[in-house]
């Protein structure tokens, strides 16, 4: 703990990944997830969402070249959707280390939920993909991270659903301004949201009492949806509709000052120190912005996507087939995929599985069963 207060005092970054931290372990645990779950008799395609400085893409292609069979490793490609052109040029030069990587790996620069970037051609591939071609999605930290777009709650004695927009008043303060909700890509979001609070409902009485009970006594609430997952998911699914998931990020965050239902983390650094801030209308300049993870509704929406989850009886939209899923606290990924044994310390201690225990992984692969 004194090495790593020592780094993020010395660093400029606020904040490092478990990926940099536990380089090339935390790689390599997600290489062997791939290795055990893709259909190695295809050539191997992954694409990665947001590959920081492509310390993982590196250690992911390491590993497949170590301990992989060579046709495997000769085939494969390994494509990186960054936004940012900073980082695209810092991920080519980490993979470029390896001089057999460079051809097997490029950085599209471009925004991963724009539904052109991925265009037709990819679409028409990936279908053709059912027999030729495995595509696996790799998301990494990345949810958890996305700027504030809509904040969700109801007015104070109110039942109307309000949004709420952050606006610049004066140039100089920010502040809330609530608006009726109009937005699809919000209503669909509240819609998983709400249907998996009525799932979780112990019963239909217990339902109805809490319904009527709201309407006799309004009270405010406050909700943060994930609409950039559920967007993200949705161009996603589209694109690759065969395509393999892998996602890990944070299920839970201490200390959050900010209310309402999975609210973020907002942080700045300075002078090689933290603080939080109480508002995230406070946060101007350089700050990070951290949202929990819902795991149970990152499955949902996952589901939404693939067209297999319908929101309302009797959609007339076709049903999409039920994907396996499984979630996993990141010590149980690791000791199930990595090597844990690397990283065990003289007296028990073992960063990998002992430390970031607010973090979890979310696999999700195509089936066949409908069911």
């Amino acid at each position: 703990m004194e090495h790593l207060d020592k780094i993020y005092r010395q660093s400029d970054i606020s904040w490092f990944t478990p990926v940099e931290l536990f380089k090339p372990w935390y790689a390599h645990g997600i290489a062997e997830a791939i290795l055990r779950t893709a259909n190695l008799s295809v050539p191997l395609k992954i694409y990665e969402i947001g590959g920081g400085s492509g310390t993982c893409a590196k250690g992911i292609m390491d590993y497949i070249k170590l301990n992989a069979p060579e046709r495997v490793y000769n085939s494969m490609t390994y494509i990186s959707v960054e936004i940012s052109p900073s980082l695209a040029k810092i991920q080519r030069e980490t993979v470029g280390v390896v001089l057999s990587h460079s051809s097997k790996f490029k950085v599209e620069c471009r925004d991963a939920t724009d539904r052109s970037g991925w265009g037709k051609e990819t679409v028409k591939n990936n279908l053709v993909g059912l027999l030729c071609l495995r595509c696996l999605i790799i998301f990494r930290m990345i949810l958890s991270m996305q700027k504030i777009k809509f904040l969700h709650g109801w007015k104070c004695g109110s039942t109307n659903k309000m949004t709420g927009w952050r606006i610049a008043s004066n140039m100089e303060t920010l502040s809330e301004l609530y608006k009726p909700l109009e937005d699809p890509l919000i209503k669909n979001c509240l819609e998983i949201v709400n249907l998996s609070k009525k799932q979780a409902s112990p019963s239909g009485v217990r339902l109805m009492t809490d319904t009527l009970w709201s309407k006799v006594f309004p009270r405010p609430r406050r909700c943060w949806l994930p609409t950039g997952c559920l967007k993200l998911l949705e161009v996603v699914h589209k694109a690759l509709p065969k395509m393999s998931l892998i996602v890990s990020d944070f299920n839970y965050l201490p200390d959050v000052r900010i209310p309402g239902e999975r609210a973020p983390l907002v942080s700045t650094k300075k002078d090689g120190r933290s603080s939080d801030y109480d508002s995230y209308l406070e946060a101007k300049g350089d700050a990070d912005i951290f949202f929990p993870t819902d795991f149970g509704l990152l499955e949902r929406i996952d589901h939404f996507c693939s067209g297999w989850l319908k929101l309302h009886e009797g959609a007339s939209s076709k049903q999409g087939r039920k994907r396996r899923t499984i979630m996993l606290d990141t010590s149980s990924f690791m000791e199930e995929f990595g090597l844990p044994s690397r990283t065990r310390t003289k007296d028990g201690y073992n960063p990998l599985l002992d430390d970031f225990k607010n973090t979890k992984f979310y696999l999700s692969v195509p089936t066949h069963n409908i069911k």
